[in-house]
């Protein structure tokens, strides 16, 4: 049996897109003599689709569009993944389904078991777990096909209670393949790797993946679609952050090989690497799946918006990008001299507005009510907030979209103006610590010398009051990132962190700060996830909470 894996890039809701796509790929396979191609979890509508399954002409839509991909079945099969209708009275009213398609028809469907709750996950929220379990018969093969989460109860503290393979092995296949929607975190390759290497080796099968690839929104997909044989010797290993189709001949258990020649990297990439391919492609598809071209930003001179402008000009094109310098009275003449260095070595666009008119206006019109007052964090905001107006005012007329960019140290302890420097359409760095945002910035450099060298090693500040540095107000970087990572990333207690051989002042300052911040992330800008743990719809927190405020 001759297997084609379809690793590509869906759109959500984009049911034309998504069709087109998996039927054009259908008639590749064909020509290529695949006897079965394989496509990814969810599919036909893009994953995650959240409350667009709670609509049921959206469903409808599914099923229409399996049917248009079943019609062009007829020398090949293939597997795609959708939302179906369950029609058991009893329990959710949809299943996480895969269509099992042969000879322009529907001959099998599977529904996926084990439905993650956790993080960015909430499938239970939609789907009915399945709790029948039965292989497929094809071409002389018995295949046991799972859906991503079923074959992920192999680890240490298993979150279910139940292995779907434990039951379909009984009905004794001989292959195993699995459909996925796995989104990229930087440590999640090798975990994803060990996993399936895992489901290989227990029930000594051989064992085909295929992932999504592509970003919606905040979550990121990398692709990495994977083929192990019984033994859990890895076979193939898909192009990361790119679609992909490869091709495999399956005679028996022990008789797997590629028809191509296999993609597996020599060298593992490192996590500022794997974090700078998933930033340009979160960037790429926001714009692109959302119908934008264009983006703005405010370009200060420090190392946040000079990192975020040279993502955006590699992932938009540097004619796409349109940077803005905003300096105030107390913006340093270096700050500038860099922001227009930088411009000069991406060849983006760019203007230079000076905000100390503006907010001179504002302060004097506030003047009865400040009543000679110490100039103070009011006055600091106002600066923010000012250059925020002048940059949507940019974006109303000529229709960019404005991108933040504000890192993860700073979100997290609320380091940042509600309305100000923290809004914007996406947060391109708002999951990158401030100590990974200079190891960023030496990845793009490389090269060449993109972002100035000034920028890296002076000293961040936000330049709001003079002489101004952020350690006036937060502990140095290289101390509360790992505060801040223990916390967020590892769900530790103020203790737990102490007994490290951290600052106890420190610390409890620390999470305090993240605690109190809570309100002011609710209302930023959706952040593209790269780690374990980012803010946003991964990290649900109280915002009047008291425990550890």
């Amino acid at each position: 049996m001759k297997i084609a894996l379809a690793q590509l890039n869906y759109h959500v809701g984009n049911f034309e897109s998504n069709t087109a796509k998996i039927i054009s790929h259908i008639h590749q396979a064909e020509k290529q003599g695949a006897d079965l191609i394989v496509f990814a979890e969810l599919c036909v509508c893009g994953y995650p689709s959240r409350d667009f399954l709670e609509f049921n002409e959206y469903i409808a839509l599914c099923e229409e569009a399996a049917q248009k991909i079943a019609a062009e079945c007829k020398q090949i099969a293939c597997i795609i993944g959708l939302p179906t209708v369950n029609n058991n009275p009893e329990g959710k009213d949809l299943n996480n389904s895969a269509y099992f398609i042969e000879q322009g028809e529907v001959k099998a469907i599977v529904n996926k078991a084990l439905l993650p709750n956790y993080d960015i996950f909430d499938e239970y929220r939609y789907f009915e777990p399945s709790t029948v379990f039965n292989c497929i018969d094809f071409k002389g093969h018995r295949i046991a096909l799972t859906i991503c989460e079923d074959l992920w109860n192999t680890i240490e503290n298993p979150l279910y209670i139940t292995r779907p393979m434990d039951m379909l092995i009984s009905e004794k296949p001989d292959v195993m393949i699995n459909i996925a929607a796995s989104p990229f975190a930087y440590n999640h390759d090798e975990e994803r790797i060990n996993i399936l290497k895992d489901n290989a080796r227990r029930y000594q099968l051989p064992l085909f993946y295929v992932n999504h690839v592509g970003a919606q929104t905040e979550l990121i997909f990398d692709g990495g679609s994977l083929v192990f044989d019984y033994s859990g010797a890895l076979v193939d290993e898909l192009p990361y952050f790119q679609e992909s189709v490869a091709y495999y001949q399956l005679d028996s258990y022990s008789e797997l090989k590629p028809l191509q020649t296999p993609t597996i990297p020599q060298k593992k990439e490192g996590d500022i690497a794997q974090i700078h391919q998933a930033l340009i492609l979160g960037i790429r598809d926001y714009f692109y799946k959302s119908g934008f071209k264009m983006a703005t930003l405010g370009l200060s001179g420090g190392i946040d918006s000079a990192v975020v402008c040279a993502l955006a000009a590699e992932a938009l094109g540097p004619e796409n990008v349109m940077a803005v310098l905003l300096p105030s009275r107390f913006s340093s003449d270096h700050s500038i001299k860099d922001a227009e260095d930088l411009v000069k070595n991406l060849g983006c666009k760019s203007e230079l507005i000076p905000i100390s008119d503006i907010t001179d206006a504002f302060e004097n019109t506030l003047q009865p009510q400040f009543k000679n007052l110490p100039f103070n964090i009011a006055e600091e905001n106002i600066q923010s907030r000012s250059r925020a107006v002048v940059l949507m005012a940019l974006c109303n007329k000529f229709g960019y979209i404005l991108l933040n960019t504000s890192n993860k140290s700073e979100a997290a302890v609320g380091y940042g103006t509600l309305y100000g420097d923290m809004c914007g359409g996406i947060s391109v760095i708002g999951d990158v610590y401030k100590t990974q945002v200079f190891e960023l910035a030496r990845y793009l450099n490389r090269e060449r010398e993109i972002i100035p060298i000034n920028t890296i090693v002076k000293p961040p500040s936000a330049e709001l009051r003079p002489n101004q540095k952020d350690t006036d107000s937060l502990p140095e970087y290289d101390i509360l990132d790992p505060i801040l990572t223990q916390y967020i990333e590892h769900r530790c207690s103020p203790a737990e962190i102490i007994k490290m051989g951290y600052d106890d002042h420190t610390v409890r300052r620390v999470l305090r700060l993240v605690n109190l911040a809570e309100h002011k992330r609710y209302q930023t800008p959706p952040i593209l996830r790269v780690s374990p743990k980012a803010f946003g719809m991964g990290r649900r927190m109280p915002i009047v909470g008291k425990y550890l405020s």
